[in-house]
C-alpha cells in the first residue's frame, strides 16, 4: 500500500555517541538545578551532536543561552576533538557580555580537559556538569539538537562536509535565532526577545 501511494518509511538511525566521560578529569558540581533564571548571561548549556553525511558524520558544537534559548557560539568539525568545543565557547565568549555566568555541560572529555576548563575559569565563568548519565539536565540543548535534525538536517540529507559548513551557519543565525518561535518566548524568536529584554531594560534605567 504504501508503495501504491508513494509513500516512503524513514528508517531509525543508529545512535551515534558524542559523549566520552570514561577520563580523569575534574568532574564539577551541578550549580543549575532548581535554579530560577532571570536574564540572558546567566546561564549557558553546551552540547555536541552528530550530522551524518555518505561517507561518515560530521560534527556540531553548540552553546545556547537558556533564558533566551539563543545560540550563542557553535563550531562545525570532522572530529569529537576538544578543539571543536573550544571554537564554539570562543565565538561566545567574543559576541557576549559574560558576568556571573554558569557554563553548564555534560561529563565529556571535551569539556572537562584542561584547556576548556582554563578558558572558563580565565574569564570569570562558574563551571556546572550534570550527573552521568543524565541528559534531561541538558535537556534546552538537546531540543535545539531536535529541532536543528527535524527542520533542517533531515530534509536536505546533506552528502559531503561542505553541505554541512554551507546550510548550518545558515540554519542557526538567519533560521532558529532570527525567525523560529518559541511558545515559551510569547511566540518571538530568540533574538527578537533579547531586543525586547534590551528595551525594557533601557527604559527601567530612565526611570531610575
Amino acid at each position: 500500500m504504501m508503495q501504491d501511494m508513494g509513500i516512503q518509511g524513514r528508517i531509525k538511525r543508529k545512535y551515534i555517541t558524542t559523549t566520552n566521560s570514561k577520563h580523569n578529569n575534574k568532574i564539577y558540581s551541578n550549580l543549575i538545578k532548581d535554579k530560577e533564571i532571570t536574564g540572558i548571561n546567566q546561564v549557558w548549556c553546551a552540547d555536541i551532536t552528530y550530522i551524518r553525511i555518505l561517507n561518515g558524520f560530521v560534527y556540531l558544537a553548540a552553546i545556547i543561552d537558556i533564558y533566551s534559548r539563543k545560540i550563542v557560539g557553535y563550531a562545525i568539525g570532522k572530529t569529537l576533538s576538544p578543539k571543536l568545543a573550544i571554537a564554539a565557547l570562543s565565538m561566545a565568549i567574543a559576541t557576549r557580555k559574560i558576568d556571573n555566568l554558569i557554563h553548564h555541560s555534560d561529563q565529556g572529555i571535551q569539556y572537562t580537559c584542561k584547556d576548556y576548563i582554563k578558558i572558563l575559569k580565565d574569564n570569570g565563568i562558574r563551571i556546572s556538569m550534570s550527573g552521568k548519565g543524565n541528559p534531561y539536565d541538558n535537556a534546552f540543548a538537546e531540543s535545539f539538537f531536535k529541532t536543528l535534525k527535524q527542520e533542517e538536517v533531515y530534509l536536505w540529507e546533506y552528502e559531503t562536509f561542505s553541505d554541512v559548513i554551507e546550510r548550518i551557519p545558515y540554519f542557526i543565525e538567519d533560521v532558529y535565532n532570527r525567525k523560529r518561535l518559541h511558545s515559551s518566548l510569547g511566540y518571538r524568536p530568540p533574538e527578537e526577545y533579547e531586543r525586547l529584554l534590551a528595551k525594557d531594560s533601557s527604559r527601567e534605567c530612565m526611570v531610575c
